[in-house]
């Protein structure tokens, strides 16, 4: 299992925070290795259920999200299937009129032993996306460019 996690401080109100991250569409503006996602339906806890297509080093993976954990302004936490299994989890936390944000994602590795030899690979590639992608987040609602 692959662990990688990073926090960032959004100078943005909570529920602006998470209402952006909650739109699985902004997730491929956001995520640079996140290719598309599709057939985005809602499910009865407030979360959502999507397909999605990631791409690492050129290898396109697929596969599904789905939200076991749906907490507004809290917390969202994604199950993934397909190419890819594991949780991402997005935690939400008001700083006074800013947000802090922690993403962590939790992964197995497709592959069996050559998956073991590409794991330092791996967590270098998803602690840069992960951070890249916090960055992302915080440019889009400080810039005021985000939807």
């Amino acid at each position: 299992m692959v662990t990688v996690s990073h926090t960032v401080r959004v100078d943005a109100p909570v529920e602006d925070v998470f209402g952006y991250v909650d739109e699985p569409e902004h997730h491929v503006e956001m995520t640079p290795s996140i290719a598309a996602v599709s057939n985005v339906e809602p499910l009865d806890n407030g979360g959502k259920r999507l397909e999605y297509t990631y791409e690492m080093v050129g290898v396109s993976l697929t596969g599904t999200m789905e939200t076991p954990e749906y907490v507004e302004n809290e917390r969202i936490v994604f199950e993934l299937a397909g190419d890819l299994a594991g949780t991402l989890t997005w935690a939400f936390e008001a700083d006074g009129d800013a947000t802090r944000v922690t993403y962590t994602a939790e992964y197995d590795l497709p592959g069996g032993v050559l998956a073991k030899a590409a794991e330092p690979f791996a967590v270098r590639y998803n602690e840069r996306e992960l951070r890249t992608t916090l960055r992302n987040l915080r440019d889009r609602l400080e810039s005021g460019s985000a939807p």
